[in-house]
């Protein structure tokens, strides 16, 4: 995730049920963090275990799929509302209802003018979501590659995964009553959820047009396990750089990352494919230097911020994202750009280039500019320097340490299959002069798989033929039963005590 972090520190593997508190101790993100993690696994493996990969609650089951084919307009599918679990985690497909607004003129008690006509009422808000409508897909019904697939049958899958959500994103996350020049407080993580086609050539099926529903199954989850297999290992350490020693003794002589501050590096892939295709950027801020943007014009942006300080501020030469929340939940890579002029007085900085035109048009959508800190080197690169950029992002060379600063090095391990998205996160400290990463016992960096993004997968339809579709969802019924009947014996000593209990009544002298 995006955010202002120290670090990750969860760890499955560990097997620890709950951070404890100690007194007179130095709160930290991290443990706060670690115990947030904890919870969410402990909750969504009891309800894997309990459900399956994936159902929904038979009287609420969501993301049933009615195909709707039309001559004139575009293919679409209705997704209709629910709940639905996938890996444990809680999708809901209920289509939130708009709220009611006050009548002023009825509640000032004031009648409408004579002869005026009254105002239209508003149009009936849509049960349910759609293919082009749903919340955090944002299909485009202009880009043919949005469309669903011509050729039948083809299956419908539910993509799940997480975000980070920040004030630049969601403004009411920020607390107004500290003040503009005070920094947001605590992110959120967010479940989104995308209904999207996968075409039947995809999973591989012998005949799909004959094909069972158990086949299907079984070749989507083939799919799924290699659509969700990580492809790319990172390793990650610190190395004295050349001339460490002419440097100013601003930490110990001896330390390796040389660095001022401590720092959570994130080193992120841009745009995936193999080694020859893909880029990486990074952060030393974890991606979390964002800048919200107030108006767009040309290569001319206008920010509600310019940052806080030297270290969160933006400057001639930085490199910049330009997302929003579209943009980001679509995850298709556009060229990062490099800040080329500054008005500060303006809160403006003009970019190299016009942003694309699928990105930052629509207020609503809350664009905002993502720094990321890689350079491009000016001068020709020594052997083990920083390349040259592509399309803003450096070229992924596999098989080599690669300094990102400060003595901080990153190796992608030789034939990996990147995926735009994944990332890394390497801490680096001052106190011990080095980054924190899982070693060997002869000291050396184990090579990891990305912490993310983590996708879940499940199938929802296979839509055969037109309105025609077969519900490949799962269901589960309430544990909760009526209480069973006492067996034999039970009954008979109840009947036997109430047999005496009458007896006694009986013989009792009246008062």
């Amino acid at each position: 995730m995006y955010a202002d972090l120290s670090r990750l520190t969860f760890r499955s593997d560990r097997r620890y049920s709950a951070v404890v508190a100690q007194q007179g101790r130095v709160s930290l993100d991290a443990d706060a963090n670690e115990q947030t993690a904890i919870q969410l696994h402990q909750a969504r493996t009891l309800a894997a275990d309990l459900i399956g990969q994936h159902g929904g609650p038979s009287g609420d089951a969501g993301f049933h799929i009615r195909f709707k084919g039309g001559s004139r307009d575009l293919d679409d599918l209705i997704i209709e509302g629910g709940r639905y679990y996938v890996d444990g985690i809680l999708c809901d497909a209920t289509r939130p209802l708009p709220g009611a607004a006050v009548d002023d003129e009825a509640a000032d008690g004031a009648s409408g003018t004579e002869g005026e006509a009254d105002p239209p009422e508003p149009d009936e808000p849509p049960a349910t979501w759609t293919y082009w409508d749903q919340p955090d897909a944002y299909r485009d019904p202009e880009r043919p590659g949005d469309r669903l697939p011509e050729q039948r049958p083809f299956l419908v899958a539910l993509k799940v995964w997480e975000r980070s959500v920040t004030a630049a994103e969601d403004p009411a996350l920020r607390e107004v009553a500290l003040g503009s020049a005070m920094p947001d407080t605590a992110a959120r993580v967010k479940v989104v959820w995308q209904v999207l086609p996968v075409e039947s050539a995809a999973l591989e099926l012998e005949n799909p047009g004959g094909a069972s529903k158990e086949q299907v199954g079984k070749a989507f989850e083939a799919w799924a396990r290699k659509a969700t297999a990580p492809g790319s290992r990172l390793a990650a350490r610190a190395e004295r750089p050349e001339h460490a020693d002419q440097d100013p003794c601003l930490v110990r002589p001896d330390a390796r990352y040389r660095g001022p501050e401590n720092q959570l590096y994130r080193v992120e892939i841009h745009e995936g494919g193999t080694a020859k295709e893909a880029t990486f950027k990074w952060s030393r801020e974890n991606g979390s230097v964002v800048f919200p943007v107030d108006e767009l014009d040309g290569t001319w942006v206008e920010l509600a911020s310019l940052g806080s300080d030297d270290k969160l501020d933006l400057g001639v030469g930085d490199l910049v994202e330009f997302v929003d929340t579209a943009y980001t939940s679509r995850g298709e890579p556009l060229p990062l750009l490099r800040v080329e002029e500054a008005d500060l007085p303006g809160r403006r900085v003009r970019l190299s280039g016009e942003p694309e035109p699928g990105v930052g048009r629509r207020p609503e959508l809350r664009p905002f500019l993502r720094r990321w800190d890689h350079r491009e080197t000016t001068r020709r690169p020594r052997k083990g320097a920083a390349a040259r950029l592509k399309r803003g992002a450096l070229k992924v060379e596999e098989g080599r340490w690669l300094p990102l600063e400060d003595g901080v090095e990153v190796y992608f391990a030789p034939d990996g299959a990147y995926r735009s998205g994944d990332h890394w996160l390497i801490p680096a400290r001052t106190a011990t002069g080095g980054v924190e990463w899982p070693v060997n016992a002869a000291r050396k960096p184990l090579l990891q798989a990305p912490a993310g993004i983590q996708a879940h997968y499940a199938p929802l339809a296979w839509v055969t033929a037109e309105q025609a579709e077969l519900d490949l969802r799962m269901v589960f019924g309430p544990l909760a039963a009526p209480a069973p009947a006492a067996d034999a014996s039970a009954l008979a000593a109840e009947a036997e005590a109430a047999a005496e209990t009458r007896a006694r009544e009986d013989t009792e002298p009246e008062a």
